[in-house]
Order: structure tokens, then sequence, then C-alpha cells
């Protein structure tokens, strides 16, 4: 899960005894447990170790107790744990569920859209059909997220607001990878650039998706910034980090290729730097 999940999933926990024990308090309507039991199941899903062991805590609060408010949020941590896992097809599965039992839910949008978002390829028969609803899902979640109450009134406003930009970017991510897609490298840079430069946790994952993208497009110089903030973040993933470097060397071998290039096409003198623009013939 990503940090704005694991910071929901730990306020709605706490959330599940304090509602059950002080519901009247609360100002603003929630999930409630109704029994000990109930609560200590859903306990149980969000400190299950692994997605396995949520995903059968979460299918047991189902099973078990059938009317529980708690029903989409088990749902949705169903299909986070199968994102996990890298299981698209049962993602997609619960996630719709998650929508069924709860149409706001932004993680359900936000999960289809990145998914469904990534998965599609250029010669897919119905590419268009599956990234319309990639970005549908992703413009839907970031409406919601506009005016989305605290889940509890005790949550400093500071720390709900870092949480919506974490998920918003998730939005714009979706959309750069929906961009990637049709090959539209500006959007796709321009939507992952907001996914950076809005969040409160930047993904590095997406600067390093950005960092490819800009190697496409011959911005070497920009993708080797970026790539080296993600090489030089003590507490970056090592297989991020491995990505990071392996398209950081791309940038270097790529911007080489093209000094090349551009000193070989040059009949005299000193060849001109990659990328600068040459002057437009005058017309006659």
């Amino acid at each position: 899960m990503s940090t704005a999940q694991r910071m929901l999933a730990g306020l709605l926990v706490a959330g599940a005894f304090s509602l059950f024990q002080l519901a009247a308090q609360e100002v603003q309507r929630q999930p409630q447990v109704k029994s000990q039991k109930e609560a200590e199941a859903v306990m149980a899903i969000f400190q299950a170790p692994d997605p396995d062991s949520r995903i059968k805590a979460a299918q047991e609060l189902l099973h078990k107790f059938a009317d529980s408010e708690f029903k989409a949020i088990a749902m949705q941590m169903i299909a986070a744990s199968y994102q996990q896992k890298n299981d698209f097809e049962n993602m997609v599965v619960w996630a719709e569920r998650t929508l069924e039992a709860d149409p706001k839910s932004y993680h359900a949008m936000l999960m289809l859209a990145t998914g469904i978002a990534q998965r599609t390829r250029e010669f897919d028969l119905d590419r268009e059909e599956k990234l319309a609803r990639a970005e549908k899902y992703a413009h839907d979640a970031m409406e919601i997220l506009k005016t989305l109450p605290k889940p509890r009134p005790d949550i400093p406003d500071e720390q709900w607001e870092a949480a919506k930009k974490d998920f918003t970017a998730q939005a714009h991510e979706a959309l750069g990878l929906a961009a990637l897609a049709r090959k539209k490298y500006d959007v796709a840079i321009a939507e992952f650039k907001l996914a950076v430069e809005g969040a409160a946790n930047p993904d590095p994952a997406t600067m390093v998706r950005l960092g490819a993208v800009y190697n496409m497009t011959g911005k070497y110089d920009d993708a080797i910034a970026l790539l080296d903030k993600v090489m030089n973040d003590a507490e970056v993933h090592p297989t991020i980090k491995q990505f990071a470097q392996a398209e950081r060397a791309r940038a270097f071998q790529l911007k080489q290729a093209a000094q090349q290039q551009a000193g070989q096409a040059k009949p005299a003198g000193e060849a001109k730097p990659a990328g600068e623009a040459k002057p437009e013939p005058k017309q006659p």
C-alpha cells in the first residue's frame, strides 16, 4: 500500500474501536461496528502481516458479518492486497465490487485507473475504450477528493491535506500512464510532473517513469537530474533504485549518442551540444 493508504488504514482501524465505544461523541457519520467480535474482525484485517493474510481476514469479515458497515472497506482492502500481489484480474473484480458497495470509493477508482492504464497496450483492439475508462476513474477520484471530509474529526488538517495530495497524485499518474499508452509524451510528462510535484510524499516509482519519458523525448539532462534525486534518497527501495540507475545510464548513453550524431552531421567546426536547435534557413 502507498504511504497515504497506510496512514488512512491506521486511522480507520483506530476508529473501529473508538466508534464502537464512543459513537455518540463523533460528529461525522462513519462506519460503525455492532459488536466486539466485529471490531476484532476489522482489526484483524489491518493487522494482517501480508496480502494473503489480509485477504483471508477481510473475506472472513464479509462472511461472518454480511451486514457490516465495513463491507466496502473490507472489499477495498482485498482489492489493494491483490494489487500488491500483482494480480490484476482479481484486483479489478474486487475494486469493482467495492464501487458497487460504495460508489464514491476513490481508493477503488485509483486502483482501477492505474491498473487499467498500466496494462493497456498500443495495439489492443479496445485500447481507447480501456484508456477512456481509466481516465474517467482518475477524474472521478480527483473530483471526490476535492471536497472529501476527514474520515475522523480529530485528524489534523495538515495530515489530511497531505493524504489528499498523495491520492490526487495517484490520479495524475494514472492519466500519465494513459497518455503514455497513446504515445502522447508531452501530456504524459505534464501529468507525471503534477504527480511528483503535487504529492506530499512523491512516489519514487513515478519519478523513474517521468525520467523514462524524458529519455524518450530527448530531455536527457532533465532525466539525469531527476533520477539523481531518486538515487540519492536513502529511503527509496533498492529495486526502484536499480530501475533508476538503469534509466540514468540510458540517459547518458542516449545523450552521448546524440552528441556524436550531431558532431558527425556538422561538416566543419565545433559540434553544437545535443538538443540545440538549428537555425531555420531563410526563405528566398
